[in-house]
């Protein structure tokens, strides 16, 4: 069974707008999804409108939240609020971290991190 990390973004996108595509992640067999109280916090910060964070709180509701951190994996280099991301995705065991950061995350698409594939959503429904 695949552990799968949401980033904030994810939550974000998936919360945005009523039946949004993004939704899929949770309809997926064999796939536990996971964030971190730190994620779903920065995705309802970011979201103008009640019934988005409504939706979010729905959504977040229904998947594993994890509250601690692991350490980072030695050589990993991340802006300081991507760092609780990818540490709570490996302190949470997860074997994939869902991101649409491609800014931040980008260059580690299709790479293990400590252990976690960090892809974006598309590739990881496209995986499926």
């Amino acid at each position: 069974m695949d552990r799968v990390f949401l980033d904030a973004n994810v939550l974000f996108s998936a919360a945005y707008r009523a039946h949004a595509g993004i939704v899929r992640l949770w309809e997926l067999k064999n796939v536990q999804l996971i964030t971190s109280s730190y994620a779903a916090e920065e995705a309802a910060v970011n979201l103008p409108e009640e019934e988005q964070r409504r939706r979010l709180e729905n959504l977040v509701s229904s998947i594993e939240v994890v509250l601690e951190q692991a350490p980072l994996p030695a050589g990993v280099e991340l802006p300081e609020k991507d760092r609780p991301i990818l540490q709570a995705a490996l302190c949470a065991k997860g074997t994939h971290l869902l991101t649409g950061d491609k800014q931040h995350f980008g260059r580690h698409y299709g790479k293990k991190l400590g252990g976690v594939l960090v892809l974006s959503p598309g590739q990881y429904i496209e995986r499926r």
